[in-house]
């Protein structure tokens, strides 16, 4: 194993060797009581010096100035970092100091964690910092953190650069950069802030089944397992709408769940195989309320983030300030590539795709004809919050047909920085217009459409026994993150994206 190791890590378990060697225990047991932590004390002891006479503390080391019979270190806890005062005869008040020279000095390194004991005080440069006056081993790193750099202009960098290597090693870009963990932060912000939301509009939140015995709720390409004990095949569900309508019939008259779906389709920057989805149903309700409340619990989520409705997104400011624009798909691909296309049959469609370059599988029927025309010509065209609705009814085998105009269907979807959003309909009840339109995507996957929907057959059970009209609606968790935290890439906002295997050496499990 030591062939695959640096020479600093050679080091540090030479290091670990000797702590033990004087009796101290590099991974202790027993719990370190902290009272106090780095935002804690920042925003506050100017205000209240008292209660920072007697404080106990925890951290990563992230630098260490060495002063002879002093040092400055710094340590990061969850909240930020702070300076650290470590002075020889406070931490070795007797003759023995062996704990400065030997373990401080010589045995404790960058990336250690340790606890510390001491007060607040003021250096002479202003800076808050704590003086030491015990500390202690809680766990020593054996490998080294990638070391961080300042330019001319005191800005930051680091060797963790390369998203290859962020995003495989995230542990470590965490702790390398703060702005990363903030991400995170909003994120689970952004989550609680919808749940208030609608908690407070009195739906349930619930759990759906991820194993599946089809994958229906959503047009997409299926993982496929193997049940041993039922000896039948399952899938890991690629959205949870039918168990979610489910409870419609059974009677709750408003359910939300945020939910990991999965498709096993390709990966870019705005799509992973692992994905986080909200959908939520409320019963008597249709689209164009659900367009209302959409559109105003998402102003609440960026003010709740950042006191006002407009932020920067890449290079423009996105203003969520409710009512969004609305227009129809039809509308949109006339205005952005000349045709109107209400009435055209599926040669026809193949006939403008032909004209606007646009590359289609001989498969594809209208609905999957009319989603490339609007998604290579008008999607990225939607930069402020814009509704598209009223789709034709190829694209929606789920959604209600439209109360007024025939071919369309009752549905919308969010386009914001000219991505989609969110994706929401008036819910199908009729179970026999379901069937039917269950039917055509079968024929469509007899066609060589391996996206099209299975036909769930005790969903039509449980649509015969009665639904309420209905709104639903999806909304992309990960891509919202993405908008909200100024990110291109939605591996920046996953803890854990999905990566291709990193190449290892079985005998030693190093790194090849």
């Amino acid at each position: 194993m030591s062939a695959h190791l640096s020479e600093q890590e050679l080091q540090r378990r030479q290091k670990l060797t000797d702590l033990r060697a004087l009796g101290i225990d590099p991974y202790p047991a027993d719990e370190f009581k902290v009272n106090v932590n780095a935002l804690d004390i920042k925003e506050n002891y100017d205000r209240d010096k008292l209660n920072y006479k007697d404080i106990a503390i925890a951290g990563r080391i992230m630098s260490v100035r060495d002063m002879g019979k002093a040092c400055f270190a710094v340590i990061q806890d969850a909240t930020g970092r702070i300076q650290l005062y470590v002075r020889k005869d406070d931490i070795c008040p007797g003759e023995d100091k062996t704990l400065y020279d030997v373990v401080w000095k010589k045995l404790m390194d960058i990336g250690d964690i340790i606890g510390v004991n001491g007060y607040v005080f003021t250096t002479k440069t202003g800076e808050i910092s704590i003086h030491v006056t015990s500390l202690k081993m809680l766990s020593k790193a054996l490998k080294p953190l990638p070391i961080v750099k300042t330019d001319e202009s005191g800005n930051s960098f680091d060797e963790v650069s390369d998203p290859e290597f962020r995003f495989r090693q995230r542990y470590v870009d965490l702790i390398i950069n703060p702005q990363v963990r903030d991400t995170f932060k909003k994120r689970s912000q952004i989550i609680n802030s919808i749940r208030t939301t609608l908690n407070n509009a009195g739906l349930l939140e619930v759990e759906t089944p991820i194993l599946q015995s089809i994958p229906g709720g959503a047009t997409a390409r299926p993982f496929i397992t193997h049940h041993n004990a039922l000896n039948m095949p399952l899938y890991l569900r690629v959205a949870n709408e039918l168990y979610l309508k489910r409870l419609i019939v059974g009677g709750f008259e408003g359910v939300f769940e945020f939910a990991k779906d999965f498709r096993n389709e390709g990966m870019d920057r705005t799509h992973n195989p692992e994905f986080t989805v909200l959908e939520f149903y409320i019963a008597y309700k249709d689209y164009n309320w659900m367009m209302d409340f959409t559109e105003k619990m998402l102003e609440k989520i960026v003010i709740d983030l950042y006191g006002k409705t407009e932020i920067p997104v890449g290079d423009k400011q996105i203003d969520f300030k409710a009512p969004f624009k609305r227009v129809t798909m039809y509308e949109a691909i006339k205005e952005f590539t000349g045709f109107d296309i209400s009435g055209m049959s599926e040669e026809q469609l193949r006939d403008v795709c032909k004209k606007l370059n646009i590359h289609v599988e001989s498969h594809a029927g209208k609905g999957k004809l009319i989603d490339e025309i609007f998604g290579e010509k008008c999607e990225g065209n939607y930069i402020q919050p814009t509704f598209i609705t009223d789709y034709p009814v190829e694209m929606s085998p789920l959604t209600k047909k439209h109360r007024t105009v025939e071919g369309l269907v009752e549905r919308f979807e969010l386009m914001i920085n000219g991505k989609e959003i969110a994706n929401a309909y008036s819910e199908l009840n009729d179970p026999i217009d379901q069937r039917e339109r269950f039917e055509e995507q079968l024929k469509l996957q007899e066609r060589g459409d391996d996206e099209a929907m299975f036909i769930d057959h005790d969903f039509l059970r449980a649509l015969e026994y009665g639904m309420p009209p209905t709104a639903g609606i999806g909304i992309g968790i990960d891509r919202l993150t993405m908008l909200l935290t100024n990110n291109a890439a939605i591996q920046e906002v996953l803890f854990f994206p999905q990566m291709r295997p990193e190449a290892l050496t079985i005998e030693t499990g190093a790194h090849s």
